[in-house]
Order: structure tokens, then C-alpha cells, then sequence
């Protein structure tokens, strides 16, 4: 099972957002079949069978085990990612395009960079042909600062030291990776 799948099509979207199939989703964390599910979610279980046919067309769920009873077959699934991610060309036919915005300390600026990262990364992951592991790097960090002064001198500093690194490590002809640094004020988590 993956831990994210990023869902590129309207068609698995529209599969995954139905609230019965969310729900026989919910309960596949674990491999079940269409009479466990059934009992889980109070459905019957050829209610739960035609769902589960519509999820594995999408590629949502995968067959994992098929068990003999007394001469009758029980086929177990499970779901095929632990968490589904949309993606935004999903919700619109042109990518998000962070170069169309004029203001680079915007929000606006922050989540189309983001929105174009989950765009190409989900689609580089989503690849058959891709490698099993994706060569990534991620940072991921609480700064808690004292002053507006003092996180402008962190993100002076840190373009700095991006800009040298990045002078010290690009060569023309290797392979390209995109490199993105975000800051933003962490939400206040609920209590």
C-alpha cells in the first residue's frame, strides 16, 4: 500500500467523493472483503460488491488475497493508498502557474508554488515507468521567531545560502530538480 496517491483524473475523484464509497474506504485500511465491509458499514454486501467493482476500476482498491469457504470464494481487498490527494489540474484544465503572480511573499504566490509540486509530483509517482523511489528531499521545520527583523534576516540568509549551494552543485548538463522553500505562520492547533 502506498502512503499518498495524488488522484489526477475527475473520474477517481468523482469514485473516491461519493460518501458510500468514502466510507467502504475508510474501512479497507485493513484487507476486507464485500461481506466484512458490509457488516462494517451497514450495507449488503452486493451493495458493497458493485462499489467495490467501481473502486477497483479507479485503482483505489486492490485485490489482495482470495480465501475458499466450503466451495464459495471470498475475494479480500484492500485500499491502494493510505491517504488520496487531489490534484489541482483536477479542478482546472491549465496548471497552476506561480510565474502569473506578481507578488512573490503572497499567499497566493505560496500555494501555486505548492499546487504545481503536488502537480508534478504526484504525476512523476503516479508514472508506472518511474522508478519504485522518486529521488526527493523535503524540509520540514518550526521557527519560531522573535521579530518580523528576525525572519527577514533568517530568509536573507537562507537565499544566501541557497544561492551558493545551488552555484556550487548546478551543472548544465544534470538532471534537473525543481527546489522549493516555503514559510508561512503555522495554524494554532485545536485543543
Amino acid at each position: 500500500m502506498h502512503d499518498v496517491r495524488v488522484l489526477a483524473d475527475g473520474a477517481s475523484v468523482e469514485v473516491a467523493l461519493d460518501p458510500i464509497r468514502a466510507s467502504i474506504l475508510d474501512v479497507l485500511s485493513e484487507p476486507g472483503s464485500a461481506a466484512t465491509v458490509a457488516a462494517e458499514i451497514g450495507s449488503t454486501r452486493q451493495k458493497v460488491n458493485y462499489h467495490l467493482k467501481a473502486l477497483e476500476a479507479h485503482g483505489l482498491v486492490e485485490p489482495v488475497e482470495t480465501r475458499a469457504w466450503g466451495g464459495i470464494s471470498e475475494r479480500f481487498v484492500r485500499r491502494t493508498a493510505r491517504h488520496l490527494v487531489v490534484s489541482p489540474n483536477v479542478l482546472q484544465r491549465t496548471a497552476v502557474d506561480p510565474e502569473a503572480i506578481g507578488d512573490r511573499l503572497s499567499a497566493a504566490y505560496l500555494i501555486a508554488v505548492n499546487a504545481r509540486t503536488v502537480s508534478e509530483v504526484g504525476a512523476i509517482a503516479g508514472d508506472p515507468a518511474t522508478e519504485t523511489r522518486v529521488p526527493t528531499l523535503t524540509v520540514d521545520a518550526v521557527i519560531g521567531f522573535a521579530s518580523p527583523q528576525d525572519r527577514a534576516a533568517f530568509a536573507a540568509e537562507l537565499q544566501s545560502a541557497i544561492a551558493a549551494l545551488a552555484a556550487k552543485y548546478h551543472h548544465d548538463d544534470g538532471r534537473p530538480h525543481r527546489l522549493t522553500v516555503s514559510s508561512y505562520p503555522r495554524p494554532k492547533e485545536s485543543s
